[in-house]
């Protein structure tokens, strides 16, 4: 029997003895799912786009997401070893009349009839257009979805006629060993990978000096002479929790991503109307501070964002790369709305970001106003110069608070997730 099948029978297992009941009525789905096999060598960086992945079936709640890297035994790998850059999870709806691959490695997706992303609810959604996941933080911080809420997917009503639902999970790995500077390859600095074209083939500017578009698919990063180029298998492994949608049960939540790079624009269109235009760069570059003191040095960067619908906030915590402090999104009249915090690893993976901490308040505790001027704020150690360094919030909104006490929420704790953990999941 294939590793292949004997991982996807040991998936339908899991499925099937992980049925449990919930105290508020329900019954909890676990899923432990696992992308295709693929082969790293020091210093590559990888990106995969896997269509039709392994997802919960049917009109389904959304209840909890974790994702780690591991390898052909199962073991978890270090950052230190196999960067997670990120991992993010994408929705669509795919003809039945129409065939795409299981694998793609272009960053664009599929202009065709019969294809539709189905993009969570922005405001950068141009950019950030996933429901689930980010980056390192993902191993120890669960995206939770409290309860009476729930992520809503799969409504038959929702879905056009002749088509799946379907989802694509994008895996984007840079392999550490034996490479010259492994932050450095990790923050994709431009001198270590010597690429002069970015991902779409277009010329890189003279003054951009690392990121994304330094480590897309197959590109190296500088690896020591010594080097032992040995290929490893890497696999995703992410873990699913869910539950059959009953209305009765749930309240939906709306996914959103603000992203601190944001330069949010208005104005006013011919016929008078005020337009917002938001303009979401991604990463930026911290610069490297001029004072004596640069230790206790930081960057700080500020955006104003708003959404054009609020709501109630649910869940909350900031994909930031390592380096980073915290991030911070401040109401219009400076309330704290949610200030989230990197937490590093120990051992091989000290300065590398492993979790984050959450906010999950009360239901109807934290609100955003229709259209309400947010700041986003983020800060960075700065004793030295960062490239690609990144800060998205990740937040749930919903709509609606529970009527009665039937609708609210057992209590809820997020811990970091550590390996010992992993061996009594």
């Amino acid at each position: 029997m294939t590793r292949g099948v004997m991982l996807s029978l040991a998936t339908i297992l899991v499925i099937l003895a992980s049925i449990s009941p919930s105290s508020n009525g329900y019954q909890i789905k676990k899923g432990v799912f696992y992308t295709p096999r693929f082969e790293m060598t020091p210093g590559i960086s990888v990106v995969k786009y896997y269509y039709n992945s392994d997802f919960p079936k049917g009109h389904v709640a959304l209840k909890s997401f974790r994702a780690e890297l591991v390898d052909d035994e199962g073991q978890i790998l270090p950052y230190s070893d196999v960067y997670l850059h990120h991992s993010i999870v994408f929705r669509y709806y795919q003809s039945r009349n129409l065939t795409i691959p299981d694998l793609i490695e272009s960053e664009v997706l599929p202009k065709v009839d019969g294809f539709t992303q189905v993009e969570s609810s922005g405001p950068c959604n141009g950019v950030h257009r996933h429901y689930l996941g980010l980056g390192t933080e993902m191993r120890g911080t669960p995206t939770v979805v409290p309860d009476p809420y729930g992520i809503e997917v799969g409504d038959p009503a929702a879905i056009p006629a002749g088509h799946d639902e379907r989802w694509i999970v994008v895996v984007h790995a840079i392999d550490l060993r034996d490479t010259s500077s492994k932050i450095l390859c990790a923050e994709c600095t431009r001198d270590l990978y010597n690429v002069t074209l970015d991902q779409f083939g277009k010329p890189l500017k003279p003054d951009y000096e690392g990121g994304i578009s330094c480590c897309y698919a197959n590109c190296q990063c500088q690896v020591k002479e010594d080097a032992n180029i040995v290929a490893r298998g890497v696999r995703l492994r992410y873990f699913l929790e869910w539950a059959d949608w009953d209305s009765s049960l749930f309240l939906p939540v709306r996914v959103h991503m603000l992203d601190v790079t944001d330069q949010m624009k208005k104005f006013k269109t011919p016929n008078g109307q005020i337009q917002t235009v938001h303009d979401c760069k991604i990463e930026y570059t911290v610069e490297a501070c001029n004072e004596v003191n640069k230790e206790n040095c930081v960057d700080v960067r500020k955006t104003i964002t708003a959404l054009p619908k609020g709501g109630h906030v649910v869940f909350a915590y900031a994909h930031i790369h390592e380096g980073g402090i915290n991030s911070t999104l401040y109401g219009q009249d400076g309330r704290v709305i949610c200030s989230a915090s990197a937490i590093y690893g120990h051992g091989v993976e000290e300065g590398y970001v492993v979790a984050g901490t959450t906010c999950v308040p009360e239901p109807g505790s934290v609100t955003i106003g229709d259209g309400e001027y947010m700041v986003h704020e983020t800060v960075y150690a700065a004793e030295r110069r960062r490239t690609g360094a990144m800060s998205i919030f990740y937040l749930l909104i919903a709509d609606d608070i529970p009527k009665t006490k039937s609708f609210l929420r057992s209590p809820l704790e997020v811990r970091p997730f550590s390996f010992f953990l992993f061996l009594i999941f």
